[in-house]
C-alpha cells in the first residue's frame, strides 16, 4: 500500500569473518538470556509471525517503497541518529550525544562507539553524511526531503563525530534526522537488499507472501527478544483475521474493519489492544485544476459529506473525526470539526455562489484496497445530493504513485496518509495536491525557525487553522489503531506512529 506517508519510505551485504571474542561474548548473551528466559519465562528464540496488509514494493524507503517499509525495517533493520518512539518523543540511537551552537546553525552529533553494519563494517561518520546526502539528493522520492533542505554541508572531522550546518535555524532537525536510515556507504542496490545496524537482518523476501527478518547476534544494542520476526502479507482483511484466528500469524500490525473484531475482543485466547493512530482518510483535490482551485468549491464538498456517518460505517464506534490534517497526537491539534461541518443546504449555497449551481463531473483516482472504494462510492452517493457527479477510476497502489503522487495527473483522489508530523506538507506547493497559500507557506517556513518549541507550536496551530478554512482537502476521518494478537505474546508497539512497527521488544510465552 502506498500511503503517501511512506512515499517517501538489500544489498546482499559483505558478511566479515568474526572474531573468537565475539564468540565469546555470543556465549555469554546466551547465558544471560537463558536466565532471562526463566525469569520472565518467554522463549528467546520464538519465530514472531506477523500479519500485515503493508508489504514493500522494494526495500528502500526513499525509493517509493510504500508504508510496508517502514513497518518492518524502521529501527528493526535500520537505525537513525535518532528514533520516533511508540509514545511520539524523539530519543538518540546512532547518535551517543550532540551540541548545538549558539546561533542554532550548527549541529555536532557524536556517534555510539563500536556499532557495525550487518556485513561486519564498521559505522563510520562517512556513513551518515552519505545517508542524509541520499535523503535530500536528487533521486529521492522521501516526503521528508524537503524538510532537510535548511541542511548546507556536512562534514566528518573523524570517524565518529559529523557536524551539519544550517542555512537557517531548524527547530526539527532531531525530529527530521529519525526519518533518515543510516545505511553503510559501500551498500549497493538497496531496493532488493540492505545493510543497516538494527536488531534485525534481512533473512528473505519472497514478493507476494513473506518477509523474514532474523536476529543480528552482534548488534552493538539491547538484544531482541525474539530469535526471529516473518512479516506474512495478505491482500484483504478477511484472510488477515482468519491467519490470526488459525494460528498462522501470531499478531497483526493494524484491524482493518471493526466487523472483524467480534470474533477475538471476548474471545480468551486474543488480545486486542487500542492505541492512538495518525492515519488520516483523506479526500484530496487536486488544487491547481477547475473547479478545485475555488474555495468554495472545495468548502461546498466538505459540507455535501456525511463525515460522521461515513466513520460509522466503516469503523462503528471506533475512529476520529478531526476537521483537519492534524491529529490530537500532534502538538498544533485543535478541534476544527466545526468550521465546515455537515449541510447540505449550505453546500448547495455555496456551489452556486462559485458558479456551479447545476453541479458538475469530476474523476476520482481510487486505490482498489480496502477501504478506498467503499470510501468512494460513499462520496458518489453524498455529492449526488448537491448535483456533483462523480466517475470512479480504481487504479493500483503503483499507478497512484506515478499518476497521482508523482506526475499531479488527476482531479481528485483518495488516500491515508500515515505520517507523524506532517502538516508541513501544505506548506510545499509542489507536493501533489497543489495547494498553495503564501500565508500557510510563510508560517510552515517561519515555524522551522522557531527559538522556542512554544513558537513553533503558535505558528503550526494558525497554520493548522487556515488549511482548515480553505479546505485545502477533505479530512474525512482519523483510523483507529487497533492490534490483535495471540494471548502468550506481548510486546509490541500499540500506536504505529508513522506505521512503524518495532518488533525487537516482542516476546512469545514458552508455556
Amino acid at each position: 500500500m502506498i500511503g503517501a506517508t511512506a512515499l517517501l519510505g538489500k544489498y546482499s551485504g559483505r558478511y566479515g569473518v568474526r572474531a573468537l571474542a565475539v564468540t565469546a561474548a555470543f556465549a555469554g548473551f546466551l547465558s544471560a538470556s537463558s536466565a532471562l528466559q526463566a525469569a520472565e519465562n518467554y522463549d528467546v528464540d520464538a519465530s514472531i509471525k506477523i500479519g500485515s496488509l503493508y508489504e514493500p514494493q522494494n526495500l528502500d524507503n526513499i525509493a517509493g517503497a510504500g508504508q510496508g517499509i517502514n513497518e518492518a525495517f524502521n529501527s528493526n533493520v535500520y537505525e537513525g541518529l535518532f528514533r520516533l518512539t511508540d509514545a511520539g518523543s524523539v530519543e538518540k540511537v546512532l547518535a551517543s550525544d550532540y551540541k548545538v551552537s549558539d546561533d542554532g546553525l550548527t549541529y555536532t552529533f557524536t556517534l555510539q562507539p563500536n556499532v557495525k553494519f550487518h556485513s561486519g563494517d564498521p559505522l563510520t561518520a562517512k556513513d551518515v553524511k552519505f545517508s542524509i546526502e541520499r535523503v535530500v539528493g536528487p533521486d529521492s522520492k522521501s516526503s521528508r526531503k524537503k524538510s532537510l533542505e535548511p541542511i548546507t554541508s556536512i562534514e566528518t572531522p573523524d570517524d565518529n563525530t559529523v557536524v551539519v550546518k544550517l542555512s537557517s535555524r531548524s527547530i526539527s532537525l532531531p525530529y527530521n534526522l529519525s526519518y533518515v536510515w543510516i545505511v553503510n556507504d559501500a551498500a549497493k542496490d538497496l531496493t532488493s537488499g540492505e545493510d543497516g545496524t538494527g536488531p534485525y537482518k534481512l533473512e528473505d523476501w519472497r514478493r507476494g507472501s513473506t518477509l523474514s527478518l532474523k536476529r543480528s547476534d552482534s548488534y552493538w544494542g539491547e538484544k531482541p527478544t525474539n530469535g526471529e520476526v516473518v512479516f506474512n502479507y495478505f491482500t484483504d482483511a478477511t484472510a488477515l483475521n482468519n491467519a490470526l484466528l488459525t494460528g498462522a500469524v501470531d499478531v497483526i500490525t493494524g484491524v482493518q474493519s471493526p466487523d472483524s473484531l467480534a470474533q477475538f475482543k471476548d474471545n480468551a485466547e486474543f488480545t486486542v489492544s487500542e492505541g492512538k493512530s495518525t492515519t488520516k482518510e483523506l479526500f484530496a483535490f487536486n488544487d491547481r485544476v477547475e473547479p478545485f482551485n475555488d474555495v468554495k468549491v472545495r468548502k461546498a464538498i466538505a459540507r455535501a459529506i456525511d463525515k460522521k456517518k461515513l466513520l460509522n460505517s466503516i469503523w462503528g464506534e471506533y475512529g476520529t473525526l478531526i476537521g483537519s490534517f492534524v491529529p490530537p497526537t500532534d502538538p498544533w491539534y485543535v478541534d476544527l470539526n466545526g468550521v465546515d461541518p455537515y449541510d447540505v443546504d449550505s453546500a448547495k449555497a455555496l456551489l452556486a455562489e462559485a458558479g456551479h449551481a447545476d453541479g458538475f463531473t469530476f474523476t476520482l483516482d481510487t486505490p482498489n484496497y480496502d477501504p478506498h472504494p467503499i470510501v468512494a462510492q460513499f462520496i458518489k452517493s453524498e455529492l449526488a445530493k448537491v448535483g456533483i457527479t462523480v466517475n470512479i477510476n480504481v487504479i493500483t497502489a503503483n499507478e497512484w504513485y506515478t499518476k497521482i503522487y508523482k506526475a499531479h495527473d488527476f482531479q481528485a483522489t483518495l488516500q491515508e496518509h500515515v505520517n507523524h508530523r506532517d502538516i508541513v506538507f501544505y506548506g510545499n506547493p509542489d507536493f501533489y495536491w497543489g495547494y498553495n497559500n503564501p500565508k500557510v507557506v510563510d508560517l510552515i517556513k517561519s515555524a522551522e525557525t522557531s527559538t522556542t518549541t512554544d513558537e513553533q507550536t503558535a505558528k503550526l496551530t494558525e497554520a493548522n487553522r487556515t488549511i482548515a478554512e480553505d479546505a485545502a482537502s477533505s479530512w474525512l476521518y482519523l483510523y483507529p489503531q487497533i492490534v490483535i494478537s495471540k494471548a502468550n505474546v506481548s510486546g509490541y508497539p500499540v500506536n504505529g506512529l508513522n506505521s512503524q512497527f518495532f518488533a525487537y521488544g516482542i516476546k512469545k510465552s514458552a508455556d
